[in-house]
């Protein structure tokens, strides 16, 4: 069996508030993820699901408890990460094109190349005729589909997701799930994804991780055995409900 690519060995995270008190957001989670995983975890509210998340792309130090990226341990973002949160947190005074190609100007990539990049990539998410415009002249799914396009700019082996469709309407939630497995399924990258929707979890995932109310542990992980391509339909499904019923079940154990 191959290594996995990444792996979490007893990740714990301490806060500690303005009163001097300690708050355990994670405590102890053990997780590994193979090359082209797509991992959807779930939890109750405040059961350090971004916490975790943003410990594996860098921004936040563990308390306690090791990452490794390909065997080797990691501290700090890495190049081999592309990061979506919730908002688009676009410059408005960027172009959509403009706003793509930060990634690639920060880590220095040739500029011609980005460029042809980006462009192919708004036009794979259905953007293409927008280069030119403003986030302000954008809806907020198409602000979204521009921050997939920016993560995706310098082509990182994995996806860190928190929860980027959080805000959308259902329809447009629903629109963006098949285009993400669509790029997904071309691209194969690892992606792990923070959402509070079981039946997105599901309809999304090859496994989903759940998580149990603070501090943050692993209750279980359930294998989706759902083929590709998997379209809206699959919502609602029989086969997509028994799934969502044993991901509940674990929550509510």
């Amino acid at each position: 069996m191959s290594a996995p690519l990444l792996r979490l060995s007893g990740i714990a995270k301490t806060f500690q508030t303005r009163e001097g008190s300690t708050i355990e957001a994670l405590g102890g989670v053990d997780l590994e993820m193979g090359g082209g995983d797509f991992l959807t975890a779930v939890g109750p509210s405040g059961c350090g699901k971004s916490t975790l998340l943003r410990i594996v792309a860098g921004l936040l130090e563990p308390s306690a408890g090791e990452i490794r990226l390909r065997g080797n341990p990691i501290r700090g973002p890495q190049r081999e990460f592309g990061i979506v949160f919730q908002a688009p947190v676009l410059f408005p005074w960027r172009t959509v094109l403009g706003n793509v190609l930060v990634p690639a100007t920060i880590l220095g990539l040739d500029r011609e190349a980005s460029v042809k990049r980006a462009r192919d990539l708004l036009a794979l998410l259905g953007l293409a005729g927008t280069e030119g415009k403003y986030p302000y002249e954008l809806s907020g799914g198409m602000q979204q589909r521009v921050s997939i396009a920016r993560a995706l700019i310098h082509d990182p082996a994995t996806l860190l997701m928190d929860e980027p469709f959080g805000a959308l309407d259902a329809m447009t939630r629903e629109n963006l799930n098949v285009e993400l497995l669509r790029l997904w399924e071309e691209s194969r990258k690892t992606i792990l994804f923070i959402t509070h929707s079981i039946p997105e979890a599901v309809f999304l995932a090859t496994r989903v991780l759940v998580l149990s109310p603070r501090p943050g542990r692993v209750k279980g992980i359930v294998p989706v055995d759902l083929p590709y391509p998997r379209g809206i339909a699959l919502l609602a499904s029989d086969r997509l409900g028994a799934y969502v019923s044993r991901v509940r079940a674990l929550l509510e154990k």
